[in-house]
C-alpha cells in the first residue's frame, strides 16, 4: 500500500482542503454531502418505560450503595471519602442521594472545540456526531491484507478523517502506532492528529503524564490561553471502567486532570452481558448504570459542572466461544435504553457503530446497519468507532471506513428534513404529467435531476447489464478503489506558522525528556 508523506509529497492546497468531493473515481467523482451539523429531528426511541427505566435506576443505586465500586487511586478515594462516601479499603459505597446530587450539576449540552472553528461540535440535546474507529492494534487493507497498527497507517486513517465530511471527530487513534515506542507515542500520534486534521480530538488517559501532554497539546492547536482553554472544552478522553465495578489507576488520573481542566471526560462502561455483567440484558445495564454514575458523580465532585458524556457499551458475548458479538438484538435494545437512560439524567450519550465481522461482508454491512439504526433512534450524541471498525475492534480496516462513510451519509440524509412547499408537494407535476404518464421529462423533475436522491459512494444501483459492462466490481472493490482516490485528493487543513512551531517545540522537548514511564 502506497503512502503520501506529507512532508515530501505535499501538493499546493486547493480552497476547502478536505470539504470537497474526490476527483475521479473510475471516472466519477467521490460524492460527498457537504459537512453537516447533524440533528435528529424527530424524539429518541424508547423501547421500556419510564417505570422500567426508574427500576433500572433504583437497581444500580442499590448496587453502589450496598455492593460499592473500586477507585484503586488513593487520591479518588480522598476526594470520595470527603464527599461522603463509605471507604473500605478499595471499596467505596455511595449514598444514593450523594449520586443523585452529584450528577444533577452535569451539563446537558457544551460545545467541543476543534482548531477550525467551523468544526466545532455541539454535543448533547438532539445533536449527533460521529467519529472514527479508535484504538484497533492490527489495520488491513484488501491488497496488503491484516498488520500490525503502524504509524503510516495511522496517518492515512488520520487523512481519511479529514477528507469524508461526514466524519465530525477523532475518536481516538484510527489505529495504534505500535511502531512508535509507547514513552513517546501520545506525543508523535496527537502532533500527527492537530497537523494532518483540524477536527475535534481525543486523548488517552493512560496516567498523569499522557493526559497533561494531550491537555497542552489541544491548547496549542488552538492557539488558546489556559484561560480560554478551560472556558472551552476542546478535548475528549474515554474512561473505561475495569468491569465489573472498577475504576484504576490511570483512568482516575485522567479523570482528576481533565475534568479539573474543564475537558470533556466520557464514562463508558465495558457491560458484555455474559462475561463481564450479568447475563440479562436487564442485569448488564443495571451494571452500566451503576458504573456510569459513579464515574460521572466523581467528575463532578472534581469539577461541578464540568462536561461529561453518560457512555454504554452493552453488548452480549457468543456463549459458545465467549467472543464479544456486536451489531445484534441485544446490542441494539442496550443501546436505545442506554439513551433512555442518558435523557433520564439530562445527560449527553456516548454510544458506537460496531460489527464483529471479520472482514467487509454482508456481517460486517448488516452488524453496522442495525448498530446505526440503534444510535440513531435511540438518541446517541457522541458516536464512537464511526467508521473502520472490524473484527471487534481489533483491526482498522480502510474498506470497511469507506463502507462505514457511505452509511452514515445515507444517516445524515435520513435526517434531513422533509420539504412540503407547494412545489416540493408537486400537485402542477402531477398535474402535467397526468394520468399513466411517467415524471423522468417532467419540468419538476429536471429541475431537481442532480441533487434529487442520495447518491452512494460505494451502493451499486445500475442495472445488471450496467453492473456487467462495469467488470461486476464487488463492494470491498469500489471501496478499495475509493480510499485509494481519497488519500490522493486529500489536503492537509492549514495551520498558523507559529501554532505549528511552537507544537513541534513542545513535542521535542518532551520527546528529549524522554516522554513517559511505561509502567503505570
Amino acid at each position: 500500500m502506497s503512502t503520501i508523506d506529507t512532508e515530501t509529497g505535499r501538493r499546493p492546497r486547493r480552497e476547502g482542503g478536505g470539504r470537497r468531493a474526490g476527483s475521479a473515481v473510475a471516472g466519477h467523482a467521490i460524492p460527498q454531502l457537504p459537512r453537516r451539523k447533524l440533528k435528529r429531528l424527530f424524539p429518541a426511541m424508547s423501547i421500556v418505560s419510564a417505570d422500567e427505566i426508574e427500576a433500572i435506576h433504583h437497581a444500580s443505586l442499590r448496587v453502589l450503595s450496598e455492593i460499592g465500586m473500586d477507585f484503586t487511586l488513593p487520591e479518588a478515594r480522598d476526594i470520595l471519602r470527603k464527599a461522603g462516601a463509605t471507604v473500605d479499603g478499595e471499596r467505596v459505597r455511595f449514598d444514593p442521594a450523594m449520586i443523585e446530587g452529584l450528577i444533577a450539576s452535569a451539563p446537558a449540552e457544551f460545545t467541543f472545540h476543534a482548531r477550525n472553528p467551523e468544526n466545532d461540535l455541539q454535543i448533547g440535546g438532539s445533536n449527533i456526531a460521529f467519529g472514527t474507529v479508535a484504538s484497533p492494534p492490527n489495520s488491513s487493507d484488501m491488497d496488503s491484507g491484516r498488520r500490525t497498527g503502524n504509524q503510516a497507517d495511522y496517518r492515512n486513517f488520520l487523512r481519511l478523517a479529514q477528507y469524508f465530511n461526514c466524519i465530525g471527530f477523532m475518536a481516538g487513534y484510527p489505529v495504534e502506532p505500535i511502531d512508535i515506542h509507547a514513552s513517546v507515542r501520545h506525543l508523535e500520534a496527537l502532533r500527527d492528529m492537530v497537523l494532518l486534521t483540524d477536527k475535534p480530538f481525543h486523548g488517552y488517559s493512560l496516567g498523569t503524564e499522557r493526559i497533561r501532554d494531550a491537555i497542552e497539546i489541544a491548547r496549542i492547536a488552538r492557539g488558546a490561553s489556559h484561560e480560554q482553554l478551560e472556558r472551552e472544552p476542546s478535548l475528549l478522553t474515554i474512561i473505561n471502567t475495569n468491569s465489573p465495578l472498577k475504576l484504576d489507576t490511570p483512568m482516575l488520573r485522567g479523570v482528576i486532570e481533565m475534568a479539573s481542566r474543564n475537558q470533556i471526560v466520557c464514562v463508558t462502561p465495558f457491560t458484555l452481558a455474559g462475561a463481564m455483567a450479568p447475563v440479562t440484558v436487564a442485569g448488564a445495564l443495571v451494571e452500566q448504570n451503576a458504573e456510569a454514575l459513579a464515574g460521572i458523580a466523581f467528575t463532578q465532585l472534581v469539577r461541578k459542572g464540568a462536561p461529561v458524556i453518560y457512555g454504554g457499551f452493552t453488548s452480549n458475548v457468543d456463549m459458545k466461544s465467549g467472543a464479544p458479538a456486536f451489531g445484534t438484538p441485544e446490542y441494539m435494545k442496550a443501546t436505545i435504553v442506554g439513551g433512555q437512560l442518558a435523557r433520564r439524567y439530562k445527560i449527553p450519550f456516548r454510544t458506537s457503530n460496531t460489527c464483529a465481522a471479520n472482514t467487509v461482508d454482508a456481517q460486517a454491512a448488516y452488524e453496522s446497519v442495525f448498530s446505526l439504526w440503534g444510535l440513531t433512534m435511540g438518541g446517541g450524541n457522541l458516536i464512537m468507532h464511526g467508521a473502520g471498525w472490524l473484527e471487534g475492534g481489533l483491526v482498522a480496516s480502510f474498506e470497511k471506513f469507506v463502507l462505514d462513510c457511505d452509511l452514515i451519509q445515507m444517516v445524515s440524509e435520513f435526517l434531513q428534513p422533509i420539504e412540503t412547499t407547494e412545489d416540493a408537494l408537486g400537485v402542477e407535476a402531477i398535474r402535467e404529467v397526468g394520468p399513466g404518464g411517467h415524471f423522468f421529462g417532467a419540468q419538476h423533475t429536471l429541475a431537481r435531476y442532480a441533487n434529487a436522491f442520495y447518491s452512494p459512494i460505494i451502493s451499486d444501483w445500475r442495472n445488471n447489464q450496467q453492473w456487467l459492462a462495469a467488470g461486476k466490481p464487488e463492494a470491498w472493490q469500489k471501496a478499495n478503489t475509493v480510499w485509494k482516490q481519497a488519500l490522493a485528493d486529500y489536503q492537509e487543513p492549514p495551520i498558523d506558522p507559529a501554532v505549528r512551531d511552537e507544537l513541534n517545540s513542545f513535542v521535542d522537548r518532551r520527546k528529549a525528556e524522554g516522554g513517559v514511564p511505561t509502567d503505570f
